[in-house]
């Protein structure tokens, strides 16, 4: 079965109760059983509930893997995944990350133990010098949030194997669509959810995807054991937009790549970082395990200050000033003081995330629109 036609029928079927083509949403807490412990598969929601199993399946069929596992955000997603960890063990995280992903690792688990290292990791084989005995997770975003820094897989999956060290991967701006780090070598995938899967900015959820049953065991019991899970309504709308992913990222693509050459030629523009232009670091690796270069980006003012970039994204009228990405509506954010803000400033400078640096989550609104917003934005 190929990609387009598995968001609509992969791992799906009709619910087996009246025939219904969308998974109904069972908003139910409890099950009943015909005796103490013989039920029809599911005895309570934070446990099972039809409708998240459901969507489990399917992320499951999308990223090729065999286990889907889903949480009430990414960020829930992403804490399942240090759950696995104990104390003394250490993790290797790219520099370049997402601010919430920092705050979690710093904030919360560096005081019970675990250690982080923030490398850049655009130079993949750099990172084997971090490697030690108490090493157990390489953690990458790729394309990473908000600098498009690529990363190469199939490196970072030759290391992890070497020393036998787990290998999990923020997929959620490239989406499954355009990469699958599972076929690649990795053990865990993440999403938030949230973002490209729903794609109608209308629901909070994370997901993770593993091919491993002896992993996914691990995962399911953390799930279950910490609460943190989907809620039927929210897994209903995630499913309904798996179903026009394909279609929907494509035109994110198509879209970024015309606006991606429009900034890199405006004389108010520093400099763009977009992965499918050809002077982007590591563009031959992203052209290599990606089949297509998404709808993010982020650009510099040429003024190079706080003011400037200010300036644009308070005129912008199509791009929505927001937190958050991947919707269908165009969005525009500040990373220094919105989604990165939990990052100390010379941490967050030293990969790039400046004060006048701006990120752009492109929508499929008509591309000519789009250009005209940041015409007038820009002056």
């Amino acid at each position: 079965m190929k990609f387009n036609t598995k968001t609509i029928h992969g791992g799906q079927a009709p619910d087996p109760a009246y025939g219904s083509v969308m998974p109904p949403i069972y908003q139910t807490s409890t099950y009943a059983q015909s005796s103490p412990g013989k039920h029809k598969g599911f005895e309570y929601s934070r446990t099972h509930n039809p409708t998240r199993h459901a969507l489990e399946e399917a992320l499951a069929s999308i990223e090729n893997g065999a286990h889907g596992i889903t949480f009430g955000s990414g960020l829930a997603a992403i804490d399942a995944v240090i759950k696995l960890l104990n104390p003394g063990d250490e993790v290797i995280a790219s520099n370049d990350l997402y601010g919430g992903s920092y705050r979690l690792f710093t904030k919360i688990y560096e005081r019970f133990g675990v250690k982080f290292h923030f490398v850049s990791m655009r130079d993949a084989s750099s990172i084997e010098q971090y490697v030690n005995s108490n090493t157990k997770l390489i953690w990458i975003e790729t394309p990473t949030n908000p600098m498009l820094n690529i990363i190469d897989i199939k490196v970072m999956v030759s290391i992890a194997k070497k020393h036998s060290i787990l290998l999990a991967v923020d997929n959620t701006f490239a989406t499954p669509y355009l990469q699958q780090p599972l076929d690649m070598g990795a053990d865990i995938v993440m999403h938030s959810a949230t973002k490209y899967l729903g794609g109608h900015s209308d629901v909070v959820m994370g997901a993770l995807v593993v091919k491993d049953k002896a992993l996914a065991d691990q995962l399911y019991f953390i799930q279950n054991a910490s609460g943190a899970v989907a809620g039927p309504q929210d897994c209903f709308l995630v499913l309904r937009g798996i179903k026009t992913l394909h279609v929907r990222v494509q035109r994110h693509c198509e879209n970024a790549l015309i606006i991606a050459n429009y900034l890199a030629s405006h004389p108010k523009v520093g400099r763009v970082y977009y992965p499918g232009l050809t002077n982007h670091p590591n563009h031959k690796i992203a052209q290599q395990q990606m089949s297509d270069f998404g709808g993010m980006m982020s650009f510099t003012t040429s003024a190079g200050t706080l003011e400037s970039a200010v300036e644009v994204v308070e005129r912008l009228k199509f791009f929505t000033l927001a937190e958050s990405l991947g919707g269908v509506e165009s969005l525009s954010g500040h990373p220094a003081s919105m989604t990165h803000a939990s990052i100390p400033r010379e941490e967050r400078e030293k990969s790039g995330v400046t004060d006048s640096l701006i990120r752009l989550s492109v929508g499929i609104e008509d591309v000519e629109d789009l250009l005209a917003d940041l015409k007038q934005a820009l002056g």
